[in-house]
């Protein structure tokens, strides 16, 4: 497994931080203007990168009526045609280059999912530096071999995959000699319910593929995406909009700029506290062993006197003998006069 993989000028893997990706998505709500402010309020929020879409309604579906295109699955978008809703989706191509610029002057990569092989070549004249396969374009394998053939890392959503999918997928980019791969794990549900996340996948992924692994978060608030990263997560990828009020294709499931900005807080914190594996104490830690058991006399004691239950405890603080001595030195005697509150020694002991 690459232990790390370079997406821009970032690596995304292990010993770095967790990269968290905006997605902006149909959330610009066909204003230009607006895609530029999400871009600068996902850079504000602590994203790592933007992530667009590159596709038409007509390089994606067909502009037809009939059964077969009617969105019906039970989804927000339940009521209209897929083209019809991705008419109102897209984010037009010459939007891109500009959203580019942007996002890397202001020290965040941009890369986009690609949905048919004149998305995969335009986002080549931009020379993106990564790819991301959406997942319900996880059997497009045509679309996957023209993406690996690139060369650069392909980030695959697995909502709707089967394993087999995934290994389909995983086969085609090295038989393309490409192993650039980072598998997300994803619920597509939207919004997702908690109970359908199954988190502990994650590790699992990066370890039966041999590969990093992360999350495409659709559910509601930031406990999810915190969580992920507890469980080995490498990269986050969450929807961002303005507001959810202003409603949009995705609004109802996308994070609002202060939301992410907790959730970026709260998983550079989860970071710092996961550390590595060690059993050494910190310097604060040595020092607070001084609050732990030892012996201690706890009555005056006479030389010559037995130490006894009644006169030898193990208690707070630690400056005297180790408890583990404790059944040893009960019914011993004295040396010399020991006062109560003494920390009990060998020197005091015959």
């Amino acid at each position: 497994m690459k232990k790390k993989i370079k997406i821009g000028n970032r690596y995304v893997g292990e010993g770095e931080r967790t990269f968290l990706v905006a997605e902006i998505s149909a959330n610009h709500l066909q204003d230009y203007g607006r895609a530029e402010a999400i871009v600068r309020a996902a850079k504000e929020a602590g994203a790592d990168a933007v992530k667009l879409q590159t596709y038409t309604p007509d390089t994606i579906t067909l502009d037809c009526d009939n059964d077969y295109f009617q969105i019906t699955q039970g989804t927000i978008w339940d009521g209209t045609t897929l083209h019809k809703l991705y008419e109102q989706a897209y984010t037009p191509w010459e939007w891109q280059p500009k959203l580019m610029k942007l996002a890397n002057g202001l020290g965040m990569e941009c890369f986009s999912s690609p949905f048919d092989a004149t998305a995969v070549d335009f986002m080549r004249e931009m020379d993106m530096p990564a790819y991301k396969v959406a997942s319900f374009e996880i059997n497009d394998i045509p679309l996957i071999r023209r993406i690996a053939r690139i060369g650069k890392p392909v980030i695959f959503a697995t909502g709707i995959a089967y394993l087999e999918d995934i290994e389909r997928a995983l086969a085609v980019c090295k038989e393309e000699g490409n192993e650039q791969a980072i598998l997300l794990k994803c619920t597509s549900t939207y919004p997702s319910p908690y109970e359908d996340m199954n988190l502990k996948v994650i590790p699992h992924m990066a370890e039966t593929f041999d590969c990093l692994a992360g999350l495409s978060d659709h559910s509601m608030g930031t406990a999810v995406a915190v969580a992920s990263v507890a469980l080995g997560a490498k990269m986050v990828e969450k929807h961002l909009t303005l507001s959810r009020s202003d409603g949009g294709p995705d609004a109802a499931f996308s994070m609002e700029p202060e939301e992410f900005r907790k959730m970026a807080e709260e998983i550079r914190i989860v970071e710092k506290a996961l550390g590595r594996v060690t059993y050494d104490l910190t310097e604060k830690q040595k020092k607070s062993r001084e609050d732990g058991r030892s012996l201690f006399v706890v009555k005056d004691i006479k030389a010559g006197e037995a130490l006894t239950e009644e006169n030898v405890r193990s208690i707070r603080p630690a400056f005297g003998m180790h408890t583990m001595y404790y059944d040893e030195i009960i019914g011993k005697k004295a040396r010399t006069d020991i006062a109560k509150g003494t920390p009990l020694d060998w020197k005091y002991i015959v």
